[in-house]
């Protein structure tokens, strides 16, 4: 269908202009062929630990108190990053907590060639590895702490990957998690998220 409009387009332009010779109307076409003109996809995430709309499991749940879970951040891999990505940042924030909501866990830093993240990356030092840094999330520890609303109705996690335009954000380990939220905004080139359930 694209094909059949950049002819009818090309041609009504040709119509127009007369002086474009056969040569630069099959330049135009080849240009529009090229593999560097095609639409990106759309930048998308998905996750082996759970699904858009479903329930947290227990080995993501925060552990402590009377929340018992295995505390593990989730496995997360993102598709077709807009071009010019240079890194990604990852958050997981619940906006049904009181007051500003919640923050469980904001990392940046993870290179541009990275497009997914095992379960656990948090504690098991794979994002240092990476050189990615962590902040701190509203728990007061570094980096990820797992869903622990109040007994009631179920909190939605927005888990979101960003695709950032730079490489050094200015932020430094253990940075409260709005410092990363503001600095990630700053360069953020897309977006691709996930919005989970849990409730106790």
């Amino acid at each position: 269908m694209r094909s059949r409009c950049l002819v009818v387009s090309l041609a009504s332009l040709f119509r127009r202009m007369p002086s474009l010779t056969c040569a630069m109307l099959g330049l135009a076409l080849l240009v529009a062929h090229s593999p560097g003109a095609r639409a990106e996809g759309t930048f998308t995430l998905t996750s082996a630990s759970f699904h858009a709309g479903g329930t947290v499991d227990a080995a993501q749940v925060f552990n402590q108190d009377d929340c018992k879970g295995g505390n593990r951040s989730p496995q997360l891999t993102w598709h077709d990053a807009p071009a010019g990505t240079r890194s990604f940042a990852v958050t997981v924030f619940d906006p049904d907590a009181p007051g500003r909501g919640w923050w469980h866990w904001a990392v940046a830093s993870i290179p541009a060639t990275v497009d997914s993240l095992p379960e656990n990356a948090s504690s098991s030092g794979f994002l240092k590895k990476l050189g990615a840094v962590e902040a701190r999330n509203d728990f007061d520890i570094d980096g990820y702490g797992g869903p622990c609303p109040p007994p009631g109705k179920p909190h939605r996690y927005v888990i979101t990957v960003y695709a950032l335009s730079a490489t050094d954000l200015r932020l430094a380990q253990g940075r409260p998690a709005l410092m990363f939220d503001h600095e990630i905004g700053t360069a953020t080139l897309g977006s691709a998220r996930m919005v989970v359930n849990y409730g106790r």
